[in-house]
């Protein structure tokens, strides 16, 4: 966990690696004037029309890859081996006119990203912000700030210009100062549904700036009676939940297994869990590491004592003691009814909800039921079933016949409700950082 202290009146946090609980790296807790230096800085870099090093930047991460992956390591528990030009239109318009459409950016970008995934996080959000022409302030999570940090110091050898990207570390209060802040054109915010809601409103409170949100999910995963491959359905359906330990939004928490292959099938994904050995993450071999933080270890324990009581513990489900100390949790999986509390709330841990279902619809319905919409998938061979089934499912992204594939930056991820709006990734992410212009112009 960490611990705020003062050095010669400045606070700092401590930041404790969650692989033995010692502490990293002491880093600044910014306030009020931090954050609005950053933010002035921003502006005035936007103003003066710098252009960053985009390519020298890419570069020199590509270097420290190493670097950056042993600090998102140790910083958040991941296992070590997991560590354009935007263009415009000419419209049709009355034979005495021209009309324009341009984009232009929006100006000062405000990134809020979490500690599941810090680096590609601020990558999905830094990265078309910049490309679109705005200046950037990022706030990465107290609990994994490091590689935000390095990637600052990166942008500075790379000549990218003062004030272009610019980083301020903290625990909340920075994300809700850039939030409010009026001189912030754009914010851009990964995280929970709850913390979400909040930045809407001090959004609202100040400029009515634009709020960009990719928030939680509850990812149903329906395995049909006709699913082509068990063995492999089962494998899919354990790294859905118990890789990066379950810390993922499109984490696949909630399986839906079809009556008639319930038995065969849990016993094929208990085969498949036991692969997920709770380990030092800093051993290559190591497929699952540790919960964050001591504060996350116990608000997943918390979950798994209340799975015990609504249903029925399949496997896993205690706490796993290392000789180094630090935070680490069994693969663990409950067979519950749909309302069950596990099954409903998002719990970030390798917590699996196994809930049987007796036809498509059903499955449908229950998929469904769920205030979030980030991920799905279905297993069927039937192609008709799979086009159907995927275009009833409210949700961002939809998997047939596999799990979180397809991740690279040509497809656009974000969520249906209450799990955000806007789209990372892909060119449609260049839309949320730029205004878009109509300009008519009178031809003699």
């Amino acid at each position: 966990m960490n611990k705020l202290t003062l050095i010669e009146g400045r606070a700092f946090i401590d930041g404790a690696s969650p692989i033995d609980g010692r502490v990293l790296a002491k880093v600044a807790e910014c306030g009020e004037a931090d954050v609005n230096a950053a933010v002035a800085a921003a502006r005035r870099a936007f103003d003066a029309g710098v252009w960053a090093v985009l390519l020298r930047w890419a570069a020199l991460m590509h270097e420290h890859l190493d670097e950056l992956s042993l600090l998102e390591t140790l910083d958040a528990g991941k296992p070590i081996g997991d560590t354009t030009t935007v263009g415009g239109e000419v419209a049709p318009a009355d034979h005495h006119l021209v009309g324009l459409v341009t984009r232009e950016p929006v100006g000062v970008v405000a990134a809020v990203v979490p500690w599941n995934f810090p680096i590609l996080m601020a990558a999905w959000k830094f990265g078309p912000a910049l490309a679109a022409g705005n200046s950037v302030v990022l706030k990465p999570s107290e609990k994994s700030p490091l590689t935000a940090i390095r990637v600052a110091q990166l942008a500075y050898e790379a000549g990218i210009p003062a004030g272009v990207f610019n980083v301020v570390p903290g625990a909340g209060e920075p994300g809700k100062l850039l939030a409010l802040h009026r001189d912030v054109d754009c914010i851009a915010f990964t995280g929970s549904t709850a913390v979400g809601k909040l930045i809407m409103q001090y959004a609202a409170q100040s400029n009515l700036k634009r709020a960009w949100l990719e928030l939680g999910g509850k990812s149903p995963n329906i395995v049909l009676p006709d699913c082509p491959d068990l063995d492999r359905a089962a494998q899919a359906a354990a790294g859905a939940i118990f890789y990066n330990m379950g810390e993922m939004c499109t984490a696949g928490s909630r399986l839906l297994v079809h009556r008639d292959i319930k038995d065969v099938f849990i016993e094929t994904l208990v085969a498949a869990a036991r692969a997920y050995v709770p380990g030092n993450p800093l051993d290559p071999a190591v497929s699952m590491g540790a919960i964050v933080d001591g504060i996350q270890l116990e608000r997943v324990l918390g979950y798994i004592e209340a799975g015990r009581s609504e249903g029925r513990l399949v496997t896993g489900g205690a706490r796993v003691k290392e000789e180094t100390g630090g935070f680490y949790v069994e693969p663990t999986v409950f067979e519950v009814k749909p309302d069950a509390r596990i099954a409903r709330e998002e719990i970030f841990g390798p917590v699996l909800s196994v809930i049987v279902f007796d036809d498509v619809d059903e499955a449908v319905r229950i998929a469904n039921d769920t205030e979030y919409g980030l991920a799905a998938a279905v297993w069927t061979s039937n192609l008709t079933t799979a086009h159907d089934v995927s275009r009833r499912l409210r949700a961002g992204t939809v998997w047939v016949n596999c799990y979180d594939e397809g991740g690279d930056m040509n497809f656009p991820f974000g969520g249906y409700k209450q799990s955000g709006n806007g789209r990372d990734k892909s060119l449609h992410a260049l839309e949320k950082y730029t205004e878009l212009k109509s300009t008519l112009i009178r031809l003699r």
